[in-house]
């Protein structure tokens, strides 16, 4: 398939792509992947020049890829020895560190609760809900530069309250 006709059906079809995969995975990085990995079985496909619907062979080529990482991800580990398992580390922490890190979350939880309101949304929305800052400036309809503002302060707030504690 030419590089001028995948780059027109990318064009086409990538984003639409990309959110269907991203609703069947629920994670928006493999989604990410897959989609570029629909193209480049595209690109290497000799049965798609003349495709009377390309947009269906692009779905058919993604939901045989969900198919391969769902298959993927159901495999159990299998184990190759138990001298291979001995070297790998134990990355539980101490309790020491569990307690430190409880802490830890604690004293951010009071610094948020301590935030003015807006600043409190503002931060949740962006860092717990993963929304941008134009998504943000969209649903309380303010400028994305007040957003910024308003997470900048935050931040310092947080990074003070953190440091009063």
């Amino acid at each position: 398939m030419r590089h001028s006709d995948v780059r027109r059906f990318y064009a086409e079809h990538g984003e639409e792509l990309q959110r269907y995969l991203t609703r069947r995975l629920n994670c928006a990085q493999t989604a990410a992947d897959l989609t570029q990995e629909v193209f480049l079985r595209l690109m290497r496909s000799e049965s798609a020049g003349g495709l009377n619907n390309p947009r269906a062979y692009l779905y058919r080529i993604a939901s045989n890829l969900l198919a391969d990482h769902f298959r993927g991800a159901t495999q159990q580990p299998r184990l190759v020895g138990t001298a291979l398992w001995e070297t790998v580390p134990d990355e539980t922490p101490s309790p020491e560190r569990a307690l430190l890190s409880r802490d830890e979350v604690r004293r951010l939880e009071r610094a948020i609760d301590r935030l003015p309101p807006r600043q409190r949304q503002i931060l949740l929305l962006h860092k717990f809900e993963g929304l941008s800052y134009r998504a943000i400036a969209a649903r309380l309809g303010i400028s994305e530069n007040t957003v910024m503002v308003h997470m900048m302060r935050a931040l310092a707030r947080c990074r003070d309250g953190m440091s009063e504690d």
